[in-house]
């Protein structure tokens, strides 16, 4: 099927407009996340007396209905992305709040609730929809002093705050207030007002240390590790060592079996230990090519809005692969945050999915009228202009 230029239709128009150098690294991204879920999954899967390759079908699915998503959010409009955002997060944080009642609990925390048998993470729908909401009301702050915009974005960081510590989730709000953050700031906001937000997350690790066991747990064994302790970031840390630069070969990895989160969050260590440094460095640099499109693209924006929103939305996806990885190398302590993509999971698959349609919406071409109006033609009553008479 050839598409021409002068074609109006709505697969035409998307298709000439969209960002497809973009979109081919996610669709590759994509595809070397099911890759990688078919060299870690089967060996977690027999160990959960679960068929070989259960995880892996199901990662096909969430990766299909996600790609699926980003390229249906990927034709919306400014607007109609507003509009998406407002329903989902004031949807996410109902669910979010059902959550802490009826919601299962792993580990001492409540983020998961049943839906069709499946098992959903609100807070995972929630972070795009918030980044947008955000950008709103930061851009509208710019333009429009009568609206109150801050506040509205303010609103919306403390209500998906407050519900992530109920859960508690000590990731995900670290995330959501790092992009906060730097949100505020490119934003054109106070810097008094993003060193307040940087106390007001300080202040909650610290708090979290002292009354969450499992988090000064992670702390302890970060700062002071023990000979021997086994953990799985020393398993992991260890697969760097036993890949080498070129790695032991698929299939070889003897590490996944040691994981109980092989996977998901140390499925970077997998990586490492049956394909090498190497592949690791091209993932990184996969993700690195994705960032570096998106923010080159949003410099170019002159909407407050399309620039705050885009930039936003690349942060919360680069820095939770940031994360990941380098709980996979050693550098922070671990924070149960996914490698997105290539990690198994099927609400955080199916958000980033949204999140990725939402940065190829906005990130679209589109012809700016304003920019090519001629000014308004005014004469010059001061020039005498003669006029021929005849002779």
């Amino acid at each position: 099927m050839q598409l021409a230029r002068n074609d109006r239709s709505l697969l035409a128009t998307w298709w000439f407009t969209v960002d497809r150098g973009l979109l081919s690294a996610i669709l590759l991204l994509a595809g070397i996340g099911l890759l990688l879920s078919l060299a870690a999954s089967p060996a977690i899967a027999v160990k959960k007396g679960l068929p070989a390759f259960y995880f892996v079908e199901r990662q096909v699915v969430f990766v299909s209905l996600a790609m699926a998503v980003m390229l249906v959010v990927s034709t919306f409009g400014a607007r109609a992305i507003r509009r998406l955002a407002l329903a989902l997060f004031l949807v996410m944080l109902a669910a979010m709040a059902a959550v802490l009642v009826v919601g299962d609990e792993i580990n001492g925390a409540k983020r998961w609730v049943k839906v069709a048998g499946f098992s959903m993470q609100p807070s995972e729908f929630a972070k795009p929809a918030f980044v947008i909401l955000a950008a709103f009301g930061l851009g509208e702050a710019q333009g429009r002093r009568d609206m109150p915009g801050l506040g509205m974005a303010v609103l919306a960081y403390l209500a998906l705050v407050m519900l992530l510590v109920q859960q508690p989730d000590v990731g995900q709000t670290l995330l959501v207030t790092l992009v906060w953050g730097a949100m505020l700031i490119m934003a054109g906001q106070p810097l008094s007002l993003a060193a307040i937000v940087a106390a007001a997350g300080a202040m909650g690790m610290v708090t979290a240390y002292f009354t969450l066991p499992y988090v000064r747990l992670r702390f302890d064994r970060f700062w002071n590790p023990t000979p021997g302790d086994n953990s799985q970031v020393d398993r992991a840390i260890q697969s760097f060592v036993e890949g080498g630069f070129f790695g032991r070969g698929p299939g070889e990895g003897t590490i996944k079996t040691q994981l109980a989160d092989a996977h998901t969050d140390f499925i970077f260590a997998v990586v490492a230990e049956e394909y090498g440094v190497l592949a690791c460095l091209c993932l990184v640099a996969l993700f690195g090519f994705i960032l570096l499109r998106v923010f080159a693209r949003s410099l170019d924006e002159s909407d407050p809005f399309r620039r705050l929103a885009v930039t936003g939305l690349a942060l919360v996806f680069g820095i939770q692969a940031f994360i990941n990885m380098a709980v996979n190398v050693g550098l922070v302590p671990p924070k149960g945050i996914t490698l997105p993509l290539v990690s198994a999971g099927g609400s955080s698959t199916v958000a980033v999915g949204i999140a990725l349609g939402m940065i190829l919406a906005l990130t679209r071409r589109r012809t700016d009228v304003a920019r090519f109006a001629l000014p308004p033609f005014r004469p010059n009553r001061d020039v005498y202009i003669p006029t021929q008479t005849g002779v």
